[in-house]
C-alpha cells in the first residue's frame, strides 16, 4: 500500500477526489477520511471500516463557512466554535437537507445528524482546502476494534484503503463531545475542554 509524505498532497488529493479512502495523521489518532460530496466515496468508507450504514461518521470541516453549508448553526454552536475551534471538540449539530443529501440514517430520523471538528493541523486543512470540501474522518480502525496504532497496523486491519499518509500522532484523550441538536445541551463524551468551560461560554 502506498504510503505518501505530507509533502506530497497533490497525490492524496487525487485519491480523494477520484473517491478513495486513505488514512491520515490527526492531532489524536491516526484517522480514515473520504470527501463527503461523494456517495462512492462514503460507501467505500463504511466498507474500509465494516460499519452500520445506520451509523454516521464525523465531519472535519477548515472553517466556519463550511461548516454553516452543512449544518444549521443556532446562537449556542455559534459561541462554541468561536471559543473552542479549532480544538478538542466535536459539535453534534443537525444536517442541512440540502448537504449530501444521500444520507438519511436509513430513513432511522426525520433530521439528520452530523458530528463535526475543526482540527488544528496545516496539512488536514490544505486537504480540506484542495480537495474542495470537507472530509468525512474517523478513526483508523474496524469499527468496534482498538485504534490502530501504526501504519503497519492500519494495512493489516484496513487493507481496502487506497493509501496512506505518514506523519507522528499524540494518541491524546478524545474530543470533548457537545450535542446541540434538541433543546438541551448534553456533553455525549467527557474529553480535554470540561463542561464548566462550555458552560461558561454559553452563558456569556
Amino acid at each position: 500500500m502506498k504510503r505518501c509524505k505530507q509533502s506530497e498532497i497533490e497525490e492524496v488529493v487525487t485519491v480523494l477526489k477520484n473517491d478513495g479512502v486513505i488514512s491520515v495523521p490527526t492531532d489524536t489518532v491516526y484517522g480514515i477520511c473520504a470527501r463527503i460530496n461523494s456517495s462512492k466515496a462514503y460507501l467505500k468508507l463504511v466498507s474500509v471500516k465494516n460499519r452500520p450504514s445506520t451509523k454516521s461518521f464525523p465531519v472535519m470541516c477548515s472553517d466556519i463557512e463550511q461548516i454553516k453549508s452543512i449544518a444549521t448553526l443556532d446562537d449556542n454552536a455559534l459561541k462554541l466554535i468561536k471559543a473552542f475551534m479549532p480544538g478538542p471538540i466535536t459539535l453534534v449539530l443537525n444536517k442541512r437537507p440540502d448537504a449530501f443529501s444521500y444520507i438519511n440514517n436509513a430513513g432511522t430520523r426525520e433530521t439528520d445528524e452530523l458530528a463535526i471538528r475543526m482540527i488544528p493541523s496545516k496539512f488536514l486543512n490544505e486537504l480540506i482546502e484542495k480537495v474542495g470540501s470537507p472530509l468525512f474522518l474517523t478513526s483508523a480502525n474496524k469499527s468496534g476494534m482498538d485504534v490502530c496504532k501504526s501504519l503497519d497496523e492500519i494495512e493489516i486491519e484496513c487493507p481496502t484503503l487506497d493509501g496512506m499518509v505518514m506523519g507522528d500522532v499524540s494518541f491524546g484523550e478524545a474530543s470533548t463531545i457537545v450535542d446541540l441538536t434538541g433543546n438541551d445541551i448534553k456533553i455525549q463524551r467527557h474529553g480535554p475542554i470540561k463542561e464548566e468551560q462550555i458552560m461558561k461560554v454559553l452563558k456569556r
